[in-house]
């Protein structure tokens, strides 16, 4: 067995110090003295024999073996996070604060209904929610940004757990004044010729929107591109276009006195599938998996009849 004479506060400050390419602002973030930063770090070159950083005066920039080992250093970092997580559970069962990440196109219209009754089925644990793009967010999940992540599938990473919770309807939504906007449903054949808005390229949505607009020879209006869903919606209802909403996003922010007209495909089925991941390394996968049916189950509760559990 190799000796290891470098330590996990010497692989976190180079990991913050690679983050800000800045020896003060590392200091900072890690509430320490510059020079004690600076200490840490030739430790930590020293006991590998090698050079991390190249110094100058704008700051410090990773050297070509310093990129490199940037990943293992992550790992080693989550590894230790994930004993202590571990051993937490075991004595204390859940407790402690959860970062997890989510969609921006899904988290808001579904969380709010499911936190609440979280936090009383588990009074010790909390989370901490932020928004990421899909892409982002499997990236974020991997590096140990996150613990968990709500996302939309797919999710094309063989190291994350994937658990499926819910389907989830696609509308099309058209202004008041749309010439379709008429019953409640739509036959595909009358998509022809639609222009549709949707949102930027860089979220997952986009792409399933892009999908659509092909199957059903609609025409994508690449020169709208909105930066959320409420973008989406206002736009709609400026009369620039249609939009295909997801459900949750419909009945949370489409009210009746809004000048929208909300339809189903009648004779085609359109949907994403939602999933709760995680690392398949985590030492608290089980609890991952009890905390995915319980959201299965808050889901039901809370929307029964608009979305399908899986």
């Amino acid at each position: 067995m190799k000796e290891l004479n470098i330590s996990l506060k010497q692989l976190r400050y180079y990991l913050v110090a690679a983050k800000h390419k800045s020896l003060r602002q590392a200091a900072r973030e890690l509430k320490i003295s510059q020079p004690s930063l600076s200490a840490q770090l030739k430790g930590l070159e020293n006991a590998l024999g090698i050079v991390l950083f190249e110094r100058n005066r704008g700051g410090v920039l990773l050297t070509p073996i310093g990129r490199q080992l940037i990943g293992e250093a992550n790992q080693a970092i989550n590894a230790a996070e994930s004993i202590i997580d571990a051993a937490n559970y075991v004595k204390n069962g859940p407790s402690g604060t959860f970062r997890l990440g989510t969609s921006p196109s899904l988290g808001p219209y579904s969380l709010p209904r499911v936190l609440p009754s979280l936090h009383k089925k588990f009074r010790g644990v909390k989370f901490f929610v932020r928004e990421q793009v899909p892409t982002l967010l499997h990236e974020g999940l991997m590096a140990g940004d996150y613990d968990l992540v709500l996302t939309t599938l797919p999710v094309d990473n063989l190291s994350i757990t994937v658990k499926t919770l819910f389907r989830e309807p696609i509308y099309l939504v058209l202004n008041k004044d749309h010439r379709l906007a008429k019953g409640k449903t739509i036959k595909a054949y009358q998509l022809e010729g639609l222009e549709v808005l949707t949102i930027e390229t860089h979220h997952l949505f986009y792409a399933q929107v892009e999908e659509l607009c092909k199957k059903f020879n609609a025409r994508l209006m690449r020169d709208y591109e909105g930066t959320s869903l409420d973008a989406i919606r206002q736009m709609v209802q400026m009369g620039m276009g249609v939009a295909f909403l997801p459900a949750l996003y419909v009945r949370s922010e489409i009210r009746s006195k809004d000048k929208l007209h909300v339809l189903k495909l009648e004779d085609e089925t359109i949907y994403r599938d939602n999933a709760l991941c995680w690392r398949n390394t985590s030492p608290l996968r089980s609890f991952y998996r009890s905390l995915s049916v319980f959201f299965q189950d808050a889901l039901e509760k809370e929307f029964r009849g608009e979305i399908d559990i899986l």
